[in-house]
């Protein structure tokens, strides 16, 4: 008898006031804005329309408090792994974007260029945010077996998961696929992931 796959439904956590003010957060945290509460408020009721047997999240506060309000209509057991938290973004944290490139205009760009070795001084490489994002979601599948889970967590985990499923190389002259605020759809299969539907169900955005 084959096990059935385990399903992954991916998302970011809502907006935030850094979000607002384009700084970087990392590991850092910032609030949900009054749009990130309303957005994550109406996701969870979005999500109602599909199956899901648990929640696991970062545990990083951004992305609890988007957890609390989804799950005020969805009602499910819920998970909370570290190895799912954002790319640490180590001295370059906190800063805004336009702040970043003026002062450290030339670092940045090197590291753009390194592609799946961009490292920020004092953080953390999109290599190893991949490996510590896989290894969630393989724990996961161990644990939960043919279940469908939806992963509330960050930008950096989601990007290098579907970077790495589509053979994407991380340069800066890649044209962009990903959208904002969108669930993704991800599935094990004989122990190796699949991508089963990248921007497959666009969430309520900012205009509420």
């Amino acid at each position: 008898m084959i096990d059935s796959p385990t399903q992954f439904g991916l998302i970011r956590h809502s907006l935030t006031l850094w979000n607002e003010e384009k700084r970087i957060q990392g590991r850092m945290n910032s609030p949900l804005s009054e749009t990130g509460r309303r957005m994550a408020a109406a996701w969870g009721r979005e999500l109602q329309g599909l199956h899901w047997d648990r929640i696991l999240a970062s545990d990083l506060g951004r992305v609890q408090e988007t957890v609390a309000l989804v799950n005020q209509e969805l009602h499910l057991p819920l998970h909370v792994d570290p190895l799912l938290q954002e790319q640490d973004w180590g001295e370059w944290s906190g800063l805004s974007f336009p702040e970043l490139f003026r002062r450290f205009n030339p670092e940045v760009r090197q590291q753009e260029a390194a592609g799946w070795d961009f490292r920020p001084p004092g953080g953390e490489s999109r290599n190893e945010v991949l490996d510590r994002g896989l290894q969630g979601l393989r724990n996961a599948a161990d644990k939960w077996p043919g279940e469908d889970i939806l992963i509330v967590c960050h930008e950096g985990i989601i990007k290098t998961l579907l970077y790495q499923l589509l053979g994407r190389k991380f340069l800066p002259d890649e044209p962009k696929i990903l959208k904002g605020y969108q669930l993704h759809l991800l599935q094990t299969h004989e122990d190796d992931l699949q991508l089963v539907q990248m921007n497959h169900q666009k969430l309520t955005g900012r205009n509420l």
